[in-house]
């Protein structure tokens, strides 16, 4: 999982997920699922449908919680200060948050500046992918396809040295998925991180993988020796 040495833009830092266990909708959905991600690394989730990649990765941006073992940032458990969890990272999910009312420009920049980045990073978000010449379109009018660019164009924005990116290849053209490794690399060469769900290829080369089929195996074991048994 070794990248390019990481730059002085981001300090030092480890992600671990130790021993993690999470239910939904009181099933157990993974259970002993540990891993390692820090600068410049990226780490692919890979699995079936309901195999808990989304699970995982709204854990890990802290929209849910485990229900045994610990995330940790540095070896603290993220849980300690989520104020500070949410500022290092940025989450690309399944909803695209997006305005229709708003142009491609002012959804861009409402991101901007609910995050304190600098307002030429607007500018090079949209650049970035390919949004540009649609910067004044209003976002109702847009294909899937521009939608979905318009949200991963958020990921830039600001500092954040944890990228989560859930099926970012969706809906995108080979233009746009171009666009997206090429930034990915561009964060990992600056010492960022980043965890991505994928059905299938890859974007990046040499990304980890973890197989959640093999933790949602032990998931349905728990379960099935002892269905009152705790997550832990």
């Amino acid at each position: 999982m070794t990248a390019a040495a990481p730059s002085s833009l981001y300090d030092t830092a480890v992600l671990t997920g130790d021993q993690l266990a999470c239910r939904r909708g009181g099933r157990l959905v993974f259970a002993r699922l540990s891993f390692e991600v820090g600068n410049s690394q990226a780490l692919v989730l890979r699995g079936n449908n309901g195999s808990g990649k989304t699970t995982l990765m709204r854990l890990i941006a802290g929209l849910g919680r485990a229900t045994g073992g610990a995330l940790k940032w540095n070896g603290v458990p993220v849980d300690q200060d989520t104020e500070a969890h949410g500022r290092r990272l940025r989450y690309a999910g399944h909803l695209d948050g997006i305005k229709p009312a708003f142009s491609v420009r002012e959804n861009v920049a409402f991101w901007a500046e609910v995050w304190n980045a600098p307002p030429d990073d607007v500018d090079k978000a949209l650049a970035a992918f390919g949004l540009t010449h649609l910067s004044g379109l209003p976002a109702r009018l847009l294909s899937a396809g521009q939608r979905h660019r318009v949200a991963l164009s958020r990921i830039v924005l600001g500092r954040a040295p944890l990228w989560l990116l859930d099926e970012p290849a969706n809906t995108l053209d080979d233009t746009a998925l171009a666009a997206l490794s090429r930034v990915i690399a561009d964060h990992r060469r600056k010492g960022g991180m980043v965890v991505m769900a994928s059905h299938g290829e890859s974007l990046i080369d040499d990304a980890a993988f973890l197989p959640l089929d093999e933790f949602a195996r032990h998931a349905n074991a728990i379960e099935a020796r002892d269905p009152e048994a705790s997550a832990a």
